[in-house]
């Protein structure tokens, strides 16, 4: 597989992309088969394989409870706005795709800080006639950024309920930076009715794993790879309340009857998911 083309983006994001230094959301794109990344993202997918069989089936089942999780906010839950931050590189079943599916009024802020994103997010993000997409380039480290951007103000209404989705992205914060910290600043943002869609990678379903040679790949890259417990992932959630059927690890949240469910080589998809609602 040769390169992905120069990508057409301005002089500050050229600054800030490397292509020599592999990045989460490129990772993620290779491991589910797309075609936006490079040598050194390669490279670190295939470091990781080693250490977990059965990631690309993992991702792929990380993917399938996101679509399942955002088609609950939009069809029972009555979410028309969504707020996804380290949305990753768009591939089939983007947020808006399948909420505007249901709803095609609901509008859809994209938030990423890979320049990549923000190109392609551009280009492929298009929501419905009447609804509403918008992509920023901005980092879930500085939440203000977030949420005072004009681009997201001009899709969000934070005076009503938002589906806040944080999907397979806060393993890559360290404790030093608070991550729950961060996650707080954002719950405070919006308003009661509001949703908190999560997934976090955990070893809490491979203990025998060798778990800094898993991490090494992400050492070389733009953000490290910071597994956590159980414990640790359901405090961002705290002072919600979670829906049924609580924090579960993703093939076992609300799995579709006419979902085919990919044998994971392991048997596990090694994160945690879930959605909480804010009282």
């Amino acid at each position: 597989m040769s390169d992905m083309a120069e990508p057409d983006i301005d002089d500050a994001s050229a600054r800030r992309l490397n292509p020599h230094i592999p990045h989460p959301a490129r990772i993620y794109d290779y491991l589910l088969g797309g075609k936006d990344n490079f040598a050194a993202d390669r490279a670190a997918a295939d470091e990781l394989a080693k250490y977990s069989p059965g990631i690309r089936a993992g991702v792929r089942a990380h993917r399938a409870f996101l679509r399942r999780a955002v088609r609950h906010l939009a069809a029972e839950a009555g979410i028309d706005q969504f707020l996804d931050i380290g949305t990753g590189i768009p591939t089939q079943g983007n947020t808006h795709e399948i909420a505007q599916e249901i709803d095609p009024r609901a509008r859809v802020a994209y938030v990423d800080n890979d320049p990549i994103v923000l190109v392609h997010g551009r280009a492929l993000l298009t929501g419905t006639p009447t609804g509403m997409t918008t992509v920023i380039e901005a980092d879930l480290r500085r939440p203000a950024e977030i949420l005072t951007h004009p681009d997201v103000r001009a899709v969000i209404d934070f005076d009503r309920p938002v589906g806040v989705i944080l999907a397979g992205m806060l393993h890559f914060l360290t404790d030093e930076e608070d991550p729950h910290g961060l996650v707080e600043q954002v719950k405070a943002a919006v308003p009661s009715g509001s949703h908190l869609l999560l997934s976090h990678i955990t070893f809490d379903f491979a203990p025998d794993v060798d778990k800094d040679g898993f991490k090494k790949p992400y050492e070389k890259g733009a953000a490290p790879m910071v597994p956590r417990t159980h414990d640790e992932v359901i405090r961002f959630f705290d002072g919600w309340r979670l829906i049924d059927p609580g924090m579960v690890e993703v093939v076992t949240w609300r799995p579709a009857p006419d979902e085919y469910q990919e044998p994971i080589e392991g048997g596990h998809a090694w994160a945690y998911g879930g959605i909480a609602v804010k009282p």
